[in-house]
């Protein structure tokens, strides 16, 4: 696989990477799409890391372009935690005995040989399948700007989640202060019911008490009638 295509590769891996993180910190209910998702990644990680391979062998592992796309497969692996590490070591398992040495190159034909292959190459209808590979120049100042654009989606990941973060324990202190007026209004409510009983307990006694002494209060109030009709005629 090409530079090019690998890059491409990797700017798709970091989106679905991205979109992932985004869905896991919503809710609980989208882990059907992040399980897709994840599948979708290990198969990109796996052709990515392949293709890497193959460039370091070809190129050499010293390249700028081939330690660019390295590090950012290291840093989306990174991203996928223990599901990342897991991953490497199932791709260590399925990796295949070492290549034998490269056959040397043919020598390059002369240049009739050359001008006769151009002249009867065959007709394609993609005109740029020919010029698939890009120069390392563009190469590089792509790898770069993916980066950047990785790093900005981070930024932008990493203020949502603190926001996230700061609304919970917002809503935590809520929480907490409507606790305490309910716990407030349960104190209140059983200190009034309690002196409702007491008050109640109060009234049941008097009314005991003047039941009891219905007789002894009527004497009482005949007697105080019958001095005040006394004093009344002997005045």
């Amino acid at each position: 696989m090409s530079l090019a295509k690998l890059t491409s590769l990797s700017t798709q891996t970091l989106s679905l990477l991205l979109e992932r993180q985004r869905l896991q910190t919503l809710s609980s209910t989208t882990a059907p799409n992040t399980n897709a998702k994840l599948s979708q990644i290990t198969r990109n990680l796996n052709q990515l890391r392949s293709g890497i391979l193959e460039l370091e062998k070809n190129q050499g592992a010293r390249t700028e372009a081939v330690k660019l796309l390295r590090s950012q497969y290291e840093r989306m692996r990174g991203m996928l935690g223990e599901e990342g590490s897991e991953i490497e070591r199932c791709f260590l398992q399925d990796d295949p005995s070492p290549p034998p040495p490269p056959v040397p190159p043919p020598r390059s034909p002369s240049p009739r040989a050359a001008m006769k292959v151009t002249q009867f190459a065959p007709y394609t209808d993609d005109p740029e399948a020919g010029h698939e590979e890009e120069e390392p120049h563009v190469v590089l100042q792509t790898q770069r700007r993916m980066i950047n654009d990785q790093d900005a989606h981070l930024d932008v990941l990493s203020s949502s989640i603190n926001r996230q973060h700061h609304l919970s324990l917002q809503i935590n202190e809520e929480l907490d202060a409507h606790t305490g007026l309910l716990e407030d209004l349960d104190t209140d409510l059983d200190r009034t019911d309690s002196r409702l009983a007491g008050a109640r307990r109060r009234l049941d006694r008097v009314a005991k008490g003047a039941k009891e002494n219905s007789s002894t209060v009527i004497i009482a109030i005949l007697i105080l009638v019958l001095l005040l009709l006394i004093i009344i005629f002997k005045t």
